[in-house]
């Protein structure tokens, strides 16, 4: 069962795909987003939802370092909600509290992208990819 995770964050989606078989996250693509002129990425999700077949998608659940939910998560469920509607696709959540900071640290201490600039162009697309992995091995049926 092939899922497509989702890094939302107020500028961009890092989008991530899982194989067939629903045990690892490869990354796919940053889909720029601007709320403020309704722009929630969803062209350019209809193609990649076209390509893969998806059986769903997992969307990053920003909570609180203590847990707690706030705005973010607010957010990222109402994206949610537009994703199930558009698309007719089970939505599931995921928390991806420190998911940016270790996608910064694989990136430079594991693939030693010690630039910025290059950085910032893949940093959604790890989250995404942690996001769901961390899912996929919640959920595995061994």
């Amino acid at each position: 069962m092939r899922l497509l995770g989702l890094d939302v964050g107020s500028k961009t989606i890092g989008v991530a795909v899982s194989d067939e078989l629903g045990i690892t996250a490869q990354k796919l693509e940053t889909i720029p987003i601007d709320e403020t002129r309704f722009n929630f990425g969803m062209r350019p999700l209809k193609k990649i939802v076209r390509e893969y077949e998806p059986a769903g998608f997992v969307l990053g659940l920003p909570k609180n370092m203590d847990g707690t939910s706030g705005h973010s998560v607010a957010r990222s469920k109402a994206y949610g909600q537009r994703l199930e509607k558009k698309f007719g696709l089970p939505v599931y959540y995921s928390d991806e509290r420190l998911t940016t900071i270790e996608s910064r640290r694989v990136l430079v201490e594991e693939a030693g992208m010690h630039d910025r600039k290059k950085r910032k162009e893949v940093i959604d697309q790890m989250a995404a990819v942690l996001i769901l992995q961390n899912y996929l091995d919640l959920h595995r049926k061994d």
